[in-house]
């Protein structure tokens, strides 16, 4: 007996079961994270982020799950479609609230339907793609979008009738090195004479950064850096931040072995900091913020020092987070990305496609520009 279920709480379904049939290390699909945005109020019908994870139950059990939420807007996202709900009101039409399976304020690819171990995959997409078709059907909003799935999973979707998406972000692959300049090493004279004189550029302003995991993270870490995340979105934004000191300090407690904090001084007093999760084969940079500019602070705390983590810890991979043309002479290397789309509206979902068929040539042309402009020896 199959069922899907909408569930309007992560608390729902036990930590225990949610994670077991998640059945991975990746930090963002974790009942603590999700559960830690929920309980500090960043995910709520409020802020636009009403909480409705799918659930597939087999004989009353839970046996896959897929976090989803019913969305008042756009933002928090980071897959643009501001232009597809503006098409909707021009011609007199809703486009929110929609469906987005996605980790919020999140752009990291990574699991989005999660299955337990022997149970059909198949047959979940199957009746999960039939649950949110009927919920569409009766009016649960215009369209579903999986945002960030893994590679499989988008191909999968895509045969169920989804449309593809492809986007690009920059992310650095460990090749075995020794250390920072073993990385260097396959770095062109001079592209690597560029990045010695950033970093010593760091040194000579007098800037200490120190790298804390687990345990070393302290409540006073959490304040200092609470300040620096606010201060980058207001500059950014004009707001601050869709995440509060609530959530830090959760996942700070319940998921401390999973996080990274890079921290600098200056004259005695910590002025910026840069925030990574990672799990058994990736670092995540996620959040960043400063008190006052430094020359080349940013790119020290947010990706060298992610660099040298990643060799040192023996993580094949570092995934920077979303944009940032700058990191391609850093040494971090254009990958695919994917979102899928179904489009309720027959009218609709014919435009999109003929636009997704377009943009996704554009993408890849971005995507082979870009690897032209890598630092490495040719």
């Amino acid at each position: 007996m199959w069922n899907l279920r909408f569930i309007a709480s992560i608390d729902a379904v036990p930590a225990a079961q949610w994670n077991r049939i998640a059945a991975t290390d990746y930090p963002f699909v974790r009942h603590e994270f999700l559960q830690a945005l929920e309980h500090s109020g960043a995910t709520t019908a409020a802020t636009g982020w009403q909480v409705a994870h799918a659930v597939v139950y087999r004989h009353g059990v839970p046996v896959a799950f897929m976090p989803l939420y019913r969305k008042g807007h756009s933002y928090g996202e980071y897959v643009f479609d501001h232009a597809w709900a503006g098409a909707y009101h021009r011609h007199g039409m809703e486009y929110y609230p929609k469906l987005v399976a996605a980790i919020p304020f999140t752009p990291v690819t990574g699991p989005r339907l999660c299955v337990a171990d022997g149970v059909n995959e198949a047959t979940v997409l199957r009746h999960l793609v039939d649950g949110i078709g009927t919920l569409l059907d009766e009016g649960g909003g215009s369209s579903w979008h999986v945002l960030f799935p893994q590679e499989a999973l988008a191909e999968s979707l895509v045969d169920s009738g989804l449309l593809l998406r492809r986007g690009v972000q920059f992310h650095w692959h460990n090749r075995g090195y020794r250390d920072f300049d073993d990385f260097l090493e396959r770095f062109s004279s001079r592209k690597r004479k560029a990045v010695r004189r950033e970093r010593a550029r760091v040194a000579e302003q007098g800037l200490t950064l120190t790298t804390y995991s687990g345990a070393e993270i302290t409540s006073e870490h959490w304040d200092h850096f609470f300040t620096f995340y606010q201060l980058t979105y207001a500059k950014r934004s004009g707001h601050g931040g869709y995440l509060n000191r609530s959530f830090f300090e959760r996942i700070g407690t319940v998921m401390a072995d999973q996080l990274v904090l890079v921290m600098a001084r200056h004259d005695g007093r910590e002025v910026g900091g840069a925030l990574s999760l990672r799990d058994q084969h990736n670092l995540y940079g996620r959040y960043w913020g400063c008190t006052r500019e430094f020359d080349n602070l940013h790119f020290e705390a947010c990706y060298y020092r992610g660099i040298e983590y990643c060799i040192e810890h023996g993580l094949s991979r570092f995934d920077s987070g979303a944009q940032g043309e700058h990191k391609i002479q850093r040494g971090f290397e254009p990958c695919d990305t994917w979102s899928c789309h179904w489009i309720a509206h027959p009218g609709f979902r014919q435009a999109i496609e003929r636009f997704l068929v377009e943009d996704g040539a554009e993408v890849e042309r971005y995507r082979q520009a870009a690897r032209e402009l890598l630092p490495f020896k040719r």
